[in-house]
């Protein structure tokens, strides 16, 4: 091992991944010996970046579809016209450029891929020694403990043919000498690739890290609290996601739901009546206009009042109210939506996990994409399995919910599953431990 310091290029293809990325940079900076590190993000400009004090290269460029041209073919045309290939290739350029400095001024270099296959080839394609935080994929795709899952698609049979999610031509990527370590996004999936000669390494998944809560729980409880928590409001967190204008159609939807909600609560047999108040948290994407979505909500009777039932730390937040129910929207309280939530009505990817990933349920509705889509969606079901109710239209949201909180038992096992598949807090820190482990090694042999 060199006494050099480490000289690390982190990749990553999509604004999530580069959210999960910041997050194990931040870890890693805090190590005794940090190495110097530099990031080219992949897809989009890498916001996310921007809060860290780390060096950029290369050209970053935000494409048509925003990232999601697996979700649809017409996606990766615009792309392609969009300049996707001479992107592609200058990014590359730049990936062998940095290595070739580094390696020219006599400095241990190395690869940190997060996301899928295209930072994964990037990575091995470089020369240097690299690690993999695999995003996309998760055995829970296409099985769960008990074994593979019954499916209906003809096409499903390709997700699995070769006894893993991930391909052969994807192994082999993580399977070469210079890949170091792979962090798999669930114990599940690590178990299946350790079958191969592949590094991997069950540490978490760093979609749970930053999603402590930043209250306790005694502020929400006054004098008569025996009897606030015989009568506590069902508190249901909304997720429409956060890329415009697909979340602002989402919305539109979850609205159709809510009023059925609402409407519930007021019926004299409604299993919504003992809590006396609905409380629902709009959990709002800083980059959307709120503006738009209070439209809706006034076209829906509710109107803003001063008073708030919850005391959510965003001083921006607003705050509706309509009959014995009420209704925030906050752009700053995510983490907070997500903890005092008791369910979920979501239309998102990586919020709806986090949310499941706490231990608690959720209903979604299927959109129009291009990234919540129907496939997306029933994807997404296998994934987080019973955590996780699918419906085809808002209407179904009322019974779905009803079913759930007239069973226990269920809720007690949505619980458990939500930590199983999504893993644990943390694994920021423990990849960056093992990161600096392993990176400043000999190729494995």
């Amino acid at each position: 091992m060199t006494n050099s310091r480490l000289q690390l290029l982190v990749l990553s293809n999509g604004h999530g991944e580069d959210i999960i990325a910041v997050r194990i940079i931040q870890a890693l900076q805090q190590l005794s010996s940090p190495p110097d590190i530099f990031a080219l993000p992949i897809v989009g400009e890498g916001r996310a970046y921007q809060q860290i004090d780390i060096s950029m290269i290369g050209k970053v460029q935000t494409m048509p579809s925003g990232g999601f041209i697996y979700m649809d073919s017409r996606e990766l045309m615009r792309d392609l016209r969009g300049g996707l290939v001479q992107l592609t290739l200058n990014q590359i350029q730049s990936i062998r450029s940095w290595v070739s400095s580094q390696t020219k001024l006599g400095n241990p270099k190395a690869i940190l891929a997060v996301g899928d296959i295209v930072p994964l080839l990037f990575a091995a394609v470089s020369g240097a020694n690299y690690a993999f935080v695999g995003t996309a994929k998760s055995e829970y795709y296409v099985r769960d403990e008990a074994g593979l899952l019954p499916r209906k698609s003809k096409s499903a049979w390709w997700e699995n043919f070769s006894g893993s999610i991930y391909h052969p031509w994807e192994r082999w990527l993580m399977s070469r000498k210079r890949c170091r370590a792979v962090f798999p996004r669930d114990a599940l999936t690590t178990e299946i690739l350790k079958k191969w000669r592949i590094p991997a390494v069950d540490v978490g998944n760093p979609m749970m890290d930053g999603l402590q809560k930043i209250f306790t729980a005694q502020q929400f409880y006054r004098p008569d609290a025996e009897l606030e928590e015989v009568i506590r409001p069902l508190i249901v967190t909304l997720l429409p996601g956060s890329r415009a204008p697909e979340a602002y159609n989402n919305w539109e939807i979850i609205m159709i739901a809510v009023s059925a909600l609402t409407a519930s609560l007021r019926q004299p047999d409604s299993i919504f009546r003992a809590a006396g108040t609905m409380i629902f948290l709009g959990a709002i994407a800083p980059g959307l206009d709120c503006s738009i979505l209070s439209q809706t909500l006034h076209i829906q009777g509710w109107r803003r009042c001063d008073e708030s039932p919850l005391p959510i730390s965003d001083p921006d937040s607003l705050t509706f109210n309509q009959k014995n129910a009420y209704f925030i929207l906050t752009q700053q309280a995510y983490n907070e939506c997500l903890h005092l939530g008791d369910l979920a009505i979501a239309m998102a990817g990586t919020a709806t996990e986090q949310f499941i990933g706490l231990g608690k349920p959720a209903i979604a509705i299927s959109g129009h994409g291009p990234q919540y889509n129907p496939a997306f969606a029933e994807a997404q079901s296998r994934l987080l399995g019973i955590s996780l109710t699918l419906v085809n239209q808002p209407s179904q949201v009322l019974p779905a919910i009803q079913s759930l909180l007239k069973n226990p038992d269920l809720l007690h096992e949505i619980a458990e599953n939500g930590l199983q598949r999504m893993g644990r807090a943390g694994a920021a820190q423990r990849i960056a431990e093992c990161l600096q482990e392993r990176l400043n090694y000999q190729p494995r042999t």
